[in-house]
């Protein structure tokens, strides 16, 4: 029997991390520690999964974008260096996400991850959570490629991982990821556990939408012709 696809994408925060409700907050903190003009918390997560840079542009369109940009990651260099609070705190993995990678990884899949976080926020994430990075076969980042939508970074790990568009499946929590997906040539599945509705991630071209990245290998073993 034939599996159809052989390389699946996962995107990170609202995915494989139950990470929204950190970003957020880590976000408020900046804004408030900025004396920003006040954003809702919705305002902030609509916009997981688009790279930073991208996230603070749409937030704040009228100020002078290099000069905030400065600022804000002034705030996060001393909140690296524990300067702030202890440091960033690590999202958790979703219940079951580990435990479904590391079943996909035997069953003969490549795995990779394709984020709108920085390589340095990436690798941070996975330096807590080892188990994790040993079933990666390849990553991208948004400031090493193109930010989603853009499809470059599923361009980039088809190369890497030396496969056509069509043995690929994209999983993504946000139209973002799956606007990607469509621009890449390569199929999508929404995941309803991040920050995008299930209506919006069907309107934006997802195969289907599972309640997590635990449903997937069923959702994957019922598509084997």
């Amino acid at each position: 029997m034939r599996r159809p696809y052989e390389l699946l994408v996962f995107d990170w925060d609202g995915t494989l991390a139950d990470s929204a409700a950190l970003i957020v907050a880590g976000m408020q903190d900046a804004i408030a520690a900025l004396r920003l003009p006040a954003r809702e918390d919705r305002q902030i997560r609509e916009l997981i999964g688009l790279s930073f840079d991208d996230a603070v542009q749409r937030l704040y369109p009228g100020l002078a974008f290099a000069a905030l940009r400065a600022d804000l990651e002034a705030y996060r260099r001393g909140l690296l260096a524990g300067g702030r609070h202890g440091g960033p705190a690590e999202a958790p993995l979703f219940d079951g996400a580990l435990a479904t990678l590391a079943a996909l990884r035997d069953a003969g899949y490549r795995l990779a991850v394709a984020t709108g976080k920085s390589r340095a926020s990436l690798e941070r994430s996975l330096r807590r959570h080892p188990e994790l990075r040993a079933l990666l076969s390849s990553s991208r980042c948004a400031d090493e490629s193109a930010a989603k939508p853009d499809p470059a970074m599923l361009h980039e790990l088809l190369e890497l991982e030396d496969l056509p568009p069509q043995r690929a499946l994209m999983v993504g929590d946000t139209e973002f990821d799956v606007a990607m997906a469509r621009a890449a040539a390569v199929a999508a599945v929404g995941v309803a556990c991040g920050v995008h509705e299930r209506e919006r991630l069907r309107a934006a071209g997802a195969l289907d939408i599972l309640g997590d990245v635990s449903a997937l290998g069923a959702w994957l073993g019922g598509r084997i012709a």
